[in-house]
Order: structure tokens, then C-alpha cells, then sequence
């Protein structure tokens, strides 16, 4: 665990988190019970996923994408035991049955997948759910609580194909969006910072928040 990058990674994500909730963006208020900060899982990049969800702070949140694995269902009740152990709520990437059967706080959806939202959250309004956005069509896709724009800053993974959006960019996606927006790609302890200001409602990782609060 990277204490000083930690640090910095949730005091950043909790004045965005603040400073959204006071402002109206694209004509969505902030919910007070979106996480500050998600971390998203990958198999290649996060292969023991838990150890971090362990360690995140209260409040947090996680992010668990299994792309088909066979051992989703195991790794996804270990995020359940150790987010709840940690008061960190736990979204399920596009597998409604495997959130209900773990007892997830929700759904991320992939761009792909954003039409079934609004079906979702009839069937579950307790859950959040939040949803990728690479285009700026998507951006109107009604049913979700939360967008996740990527790439911001040049990424690695799948999002390394995309070009960055840049901070204008990322702002212009933030005012056209009608519900919060968190910021993800290339995000580290050096750049986040560089979004205060932006519009964002938090902040979104895979590796940054790894090396920041996982295991030694």
C-alpha cells in the first residue's frame, strides 16, 4: 500500500464528490450515496481483487468486471465479504443475476449494454447503477445514476485504442450528461488533481488504486 498516493486519491475523490453535490451538472444532481472513488477490477490487472477492496476506504466503492471468467461467481463473494467488512458498496459490471445473487449494491453497464438500465432499475430501484460512456451519444442513455467517461488521459488496457479526451474534453462531456459523471483513464495520484474543477462527481481506476491500496 502506497500511503501517500492513497492519500491523495481519496482526498481528491471526496472534494469532487463535494463539490458536485453542490452544483447542478448537465441537469443531474449528485446523489450523496454515489461512491467518491471506484475501483475498477480486471482479471489481468487485478487478479486477487478482494485484497484491495479491503483496504479501500469506507465509502468507497468497487467495480467487479469478470469478462466471462469461470471463477466470477467465487471472486465476486469475496468482494461481497470484503467490501462489506470495509462499508464499501460493490457494482456488478453487466451480470444483474450474478449482483442479486452475491447481494451487490448494483450494476455498471458497458457502453454496449446502456439500453437495459431503465428495465434494471424498475426491477431494482434500491441498486445504483452506473454505465461506460465512450461517445457522446451515449451520454443521453436515461435509467442510470452515474456516467463513467474514458478515456481521460491516455490509458492503458482496452481504453488505450481510444484517444484521451483531455481535460476540455472530459468537462464538455460532463455539461452534456444528464446525471453525474466520474472520470477514468490514466488517472494516478500526479494527475488527479488536475480534475478538480472539471465537473466530475469522483474519480475511476484500475491500476492507480491497485498500487495505492493494495498489498505490499
Amino acid at each position: 500500500m502506497n500511503r501517500a498516493d492513497a492519500e491523495i486519491l481519496w482526498e481528491v475523490a471526496s472534494v469532487l464528490a463535494r463539490d458536485a453535490a453542490n452544483v447542478s451538472l448537465g441537469g443531474g444532481q449528485a446523489r450523496p450515496d454515489l461512491p467518491p472513488l471506484l475501483f475498477f477490477t480486471d482479471p489481468d490487472r487485478t487478479p486477487r481483487p478482494w485484497e484491495t477492496a479491503a483496504r479501500l476506504p469506507a465509502g468507497a466503492g468497487v467495480v467487479f468486471r469478470h469478462f466471462g471468467r469461470k471463477d466470477d461467481r467465487e471472486t465476486a463473494r469475496r468482494l461481497r465479504d470484503a467490501t462489506l467488512a470495509r462499508g464499501v458498496r460493490l457494482l456488478i459490471g453487466l451480470d444483474a443475476e450474478l449482483a442479486e445473487a452475491v447481494g451487490a449494491d448494483g450494476v455498471h453497464l458497458p457502453e454496449r449494454a446502456l439500453d437495459q438500465a431503465v428495465g434494471i432499475a424498475r426491477a431494482r430501484p434500491d441498486w445504483r447503477i452506473t454505465g461506460a460512456v465512450h461517445s457522446a451519444a451515449a451520454l443521453a442513455s436515461p435509467g442510470l445514476d452515474a456516467l463513467v467517461a474514458s478515456p481521460v488521459f491516455a490509458a492503458g488496457g482496452t481504453s488505450g485504442a481510444r484517444p484521451p479526451l483531455g481535460l476540455r474534453g472530459f468537462a464538455d462531456r460532463v455539461g452534456a450528461a444528464p446525471c453525474p459523471v466520474y472520470a477514468l483513464g490514466g488517472i494516478d495520484a500526479g494527475k488527479a488533481r488536475d480534475l478538480i474543477g472539471s465537473g466530475a462527481c469522483g474519480l475511476a481506476a484500475i491500476s492507480a488504486i491497485q498500487t495505492a491500496f493494495g498489498p505490499d
